[in-house]
């Protein structure tokens, strides 16, 4: 076995075993009442991040390219019709960074 796949099969132990930390520690308790905002806001702030970096980043440089306009639409879309389904955005988000790509 490489060093490479040692290092994969590590990380995703540990990935396990802090998945299970929370169910394992608190059980059936509730969260702390001063947590769960905290709780409730990473998944839009990871979500938030994730986007950013896969938008302005192409390896170690800051990239200005046609995903920005298509990123720009689906949060359009999704400020002018807040119901829209992700997938929708994502979809609208395809298709402008498409057609610019197609044009230029």
């Amino acid at each position: 076995m490489t060093d490479v796949w040692i290092v994969v099969v590590a990380v995703g132990a540990a990935t396990v075993l802090l998945k299970a930390a929370g169910p394992v520690f608190l059980g059936r308790r509730p969260l702390p009442p001063r947590l769960q905002p905290v709780v409730e806001l990473l998944a839009p702030v990871m979500l938030a991040a994730l986007v950013t970096t896969q938008t302005f980043g192409a390896g170690e440089e800051i990239v200005v390219d046609a995903r920005v306009p298509g990123v720009a639409a689906a949060a359009a879309v999704i400020v002018v019709w807040p119901r829209v389904p992700i997938v929708g955005a994502m979809a609208i988000a395809a298709l402008v960074t498409a057609l610019l790509r197609l044009a230029g």
